[in-house]
């Protein structure tokens, strides 16, 4: 008898033992997936506070200029897109979006598509990505295939006023010249456009500012041939509206 007491004893203590094992594994597994919810919640605490974040930061370009003579040192105002522009200064913009957008070279193709559409308006945008549609018969890709290029240079910028008083309506005279990839010169084109602008707030991004940093927009772009002769096959009666005015 005494020796089934003692082995009653035994397994007794050796059963409490493996209950306190099981009892210690479980509250070390409980307190460790506390660990990994608080740490997930700390994740996710701090992605909601990055993203929160994310609309105050943002990239502000500064021209620094130094006084030659006194040698003191300033920072230029970014311009907002408030004040009134110069006529000289949208003449340059009217003729360097000209001199850009209708002229094509392969090699700077995709540079000037993209120049481009840094000037123009969300509705000239969505014309000027139809034109250089690859499905499109008249895009320049399509055109131009064979290696040739386009060159265009401005001749005249005049400014009318519209019947309401607004100044915002230019018409540009220009000349396409087609050479073929040898350099032979194959014809050339009188042209004028008439191009409605206006000047917003600039782009905060700094791919876009590179080539527009005062806002100039181009809201309404049309261009029909002056001369008998066209450029690429381009039919001379037909006029390109691009745009809504």
């Amino acid at each position: 008898m005494n020796g089934d007491s003692t082995l009653d004893s035994y397994y007794a203590e050796a059963v409490s033992w493996d209950q306190e094992r099981i009892a210690r594994f479980r509250r070390s597994a409980l307190v460790a997936w506390r660990v990994a919810a608080a740490a997930c919640l700390c994740a996710v605490a701090c992605a909601v506070a990055l993203a929160l974040l994310l609309p105050l930061k943002s990239i502000e370009p500064f021209l620094v200029r130094v006084d030659r003579s006194s040698g003191l040192v300033d920072v230029v105002p970014v311009y907002a897109g408030n004040s009134t522009m110069d006529e000289a200064v949208t003449r340059y913009l009217l003729t360097h979006y000209v001199t850009v957008c209708e002229r094509f070279n392969f090699p700077m193709a995709e540079s000037d598509y993209e120049e481009c559409g840094a000037f123009n308006s969300n509705a000239r945008n969505q014309a000027w990505s139809a034109l250089w549609n690859r499905n499109n018969p008249a895009s320049p890709l399509n055109l131009y295939k064979d290696g040739s290029s386009v060159h265009a240079a401005v001749v005249s910028v005049s400014f009318f006023k519209r019947g309401n008083g607004a100044a915002d309506l230019a018409q540009v005279r220009y000349v396409k010249t087609r050479r073929l990839a040898a350099g032979t010169e194959l014809d050339t084109g009188h042209w004028i456009a008439t191009v409605q602008y206006s000047y917003s707030r600039p782009s905060q991004d700094p791919r876009i500012r590179q080539w527009n940093p005062l806002g100039f927009r181009i809201q309404y772009f049309s261009a029909e041939a002056e001369m008998p002769a066209g450029i690429g096959g381009e039919n001379p009666a037909v006029a390109r509206n691009e745009g809504t005015p």
